[in-house]
């Protein structure tokens, strides 16, 4: 489903929300072509909404999208993995990126 569905509470086009099928556990990926922020920001949403715990709502941008679209080198702290990391701090509610790793080095 599209992140930003679930960042809304609900579909902009009447469709279930998001959440919903999350606490039915019939949610395993989340996708945004049109607001990539709602990624990150729903991972978190998800979480505090639901009784999903934070490390299956962040597979569901990560881990689960990785391995859906054939990129089995990423998406999770593995070895053999690329080491992707984002470090967040939350500000009111809200998380904000404050460092980005790729490959294992810093990149932000």
């Amino acid at each position: 489903m599209g992140a930003p569905n679930a960042v809304r509470g609900g579909s902009h086009s009447g469709n279930v929300p998001a959440s919903a099928l999350a606490r039915n556990g019939l949610l395993d990926g989340l996708s945004s072509d049109y607001v990539p922020n709602s990624l990150l920001h729903n991972a978190f949403h998800l979480a505090n909404q639901t009784d999903l715990p934070l490390n299956r709502s962040i597979a569901m941008v990560s881990a689960n999208i990785a391995e859906m679209v054939g990129l089995p080198d990423r998406g999770e702290l593995a070895p053999g993995k690329r080491a992707d990391i984002v470090q967040v701090k939350m500000v009111e509610s809200l998380p904000i990126v404050r460092k980005v790793w790729t490959k294992g080095n810093q990149v932000v």
